[in-house]
């Protein structure tokens, strides 16, 4: 059996490179994950037209679990944004590193699964953005008629908005949403980031959940949240689900929202 490395040797781990250079390419086949010590990498993917870029990663953050956990090729490109050092772990250092600090697999599988989504949703957008087929060439013109505008059908437009700073969530059409704070060492963003807003640090990374039903929404805190999180002054229980309509005060530790539904 193989030595296990030393980990402490970060030297041995250690990868640089300059701005513009790719780091790893969508369909290679890898079994690495990097973690990014210095510098910016920006991850890219390649859509039927161009190739788009999905996010800036920056120190803390690390990229190319797919592969690892999974053993297929690259879902997405991997290039420098600036001069960068990086951490590469293989699989068999990482499968040390997680016998000894399990809590960082754990971690890592929150990220991806916010990653997941967050490339499905870019996704739609590209599916809604391209070209429609264009129109056949008329044969005659004719007078185009005055037609009234179709009467509003449909969902309504669902925001939280912080009353001083007038700051806007927009939470149409999204099922479902996280509402708390970024967590720099994992790269976890959540949809309702209230990280400029809570400057006394009351919140939770993930602090609550709101889920949206046709044109009801809901409020549920999840486990561990710190500092509570009321609805028009009332605690919730933890799990407890709890109806929104427009107007209602929705305080996430001390940050407080408005509901408007237009």
């Amino acid at each position: 059996m193989a030595k296990p490395r030393d980990l402490n040797d970060l030297g041995a781990f250690s990868v640089t490179g300059q701005a513009g250079e790719f780091i790893l390419r969508e369909g290679e086949t890898g079994t690495d994950v990097f973690i990014i010590q210095e510098g910016q990498v920006e991850i890219l993917k390649q859509y039927p037209n161009d190739l788009r870029q999905l996010a800036v990663l920056e120190a803390g953050d690390f990229f190319g679990e797919v592969s690892l956990f999974e053993g297929q090729p690259r879902e997405i490109s991997a290039r420098g944004a600036t001069e960068y050092r990086l951490l590469r772990i293989d699989s068999a250092s990482f499968d040390q590193i997680v016998r000894e600090e399990p809590d960082i697999a754990v971690r890592m599988l929150r990220t991806l699964a916010g990653r997941v989504k967050e490339r499905q949703d870019a996704d739609l957008r590209v599916a809604k953005a391209a070209p429609a087929a264009a129109p056949a060439p008329k044969q005659e013109e004719q007078p185009t008629p005055v037609v009234p505008p179709p009467a509003k059908t449909g969902p309504l437009r669902t925001l939280l908005i912080e009353p001083v700073s007038a700051t806007e969530f927009d939470l149409t059409a999204r099922p479902e949403a996280i509402v708390g704070r970024i967590d720099r060492a994992t790269g976890f963003r959540p949809e309702v980031d209230l990280t400029e807003l809570d400057t006394k640090r009351t919140l939770s990374r993930r602090h609550a959940r709101i889920v949206t039903r046709g044109n009801d929404l809901f409020v549920c805190e999840e486990k561990g949240a710190h500092n509570g999180t009321f609805v028009n002054g009332e605690r919730l229980a933890t799990g407890a689900e709890v109806k929104l309509t427009d107007g209602a005060r929705v305080r996430f530790g001390l940050v407080e929202l408005v509901v408007r539904q237009r």
